[in-house]
């Protein structure tokens, strides 16, 4: 357990300075929301599962309690899922609904620990697509999906798990940004 902590602690030290940015997409996200705009968020695998974690914190509450904002979780729907998956295939399964949900002004918010899995950076371009802002949390960088998005956070740790718990840390501290602002 020790190592894996020194390799936390260690990468957390390396993304201090992108609390600013995180911060910053606070500020904006919230006054998407409460102006009534949306969040979408996608990822894979232990991404969809933080992407689902922060639609939840702000359809429910992170710290304050306060009215619920639209966020949505695009692996969330089984349905849909299955149906454009076998319609239209894996790539476009975050795409089509971005193209659905999303709205000129509304943020999605991609999740890839690789920066590379063709579904995300498809909903990253759908989102440009449609007007909607994109922002991701990858892996290392240079990445794809940090290239093509309209800013990004890259977490410096080659182990997946380790990135992920970079992610969840950031994300907590979007939605403290996010109530903060509100």
């Amino acid at each position: 357990m020790d190592a894996h902590l020194e390799k936390l602690w260690n990468t957390l030290e390396k993304v201090d300075d992108h609390a600013v940015t995180v911060r910053a997409w606070g500020g904006k996200l919230a006054g998407v929301l409460a102006a009534g705009g949306r969040l979408l968020a996608c990822g894979n695998g232990g991404s969809a599962a933080e992407a689902q974690h922060l639609t939840a914190e702000l359809v429910g509450r992170f710290r304050d309690d306060r009215r619920p904002y639209a966020a949505i979780p695009l692996h969330g729907d089984a349905s849909s899922l299955t149906a454009i998956v076998n319609d239209y295939g894996a790539d476009e399964v975050y795409a089509r609904q971005v193209r659905a949900h999303g709205r000129p002004g509304d943020v999605l918010l991609c999740l890839s620990t690789s920066g590379s899995s063709a579904n995300v950076l498809a909903a990253a371009r759908a989102a440009q697509e449609s007007g909607v802002l994109a922002w991701a949390l990858t892996g290392p960088a240079p990445n794809p999906l940090a290239d093509l998005c309209d800013d990004a956070v890259a977490v410096p740790a080659e182990e997946t798990a380790t990135v992920q718990e970079v992610h969840l840390a950031l994300i907590h501290l979007l939605c403290d940004a996010v109530e903060g602002a509100l």
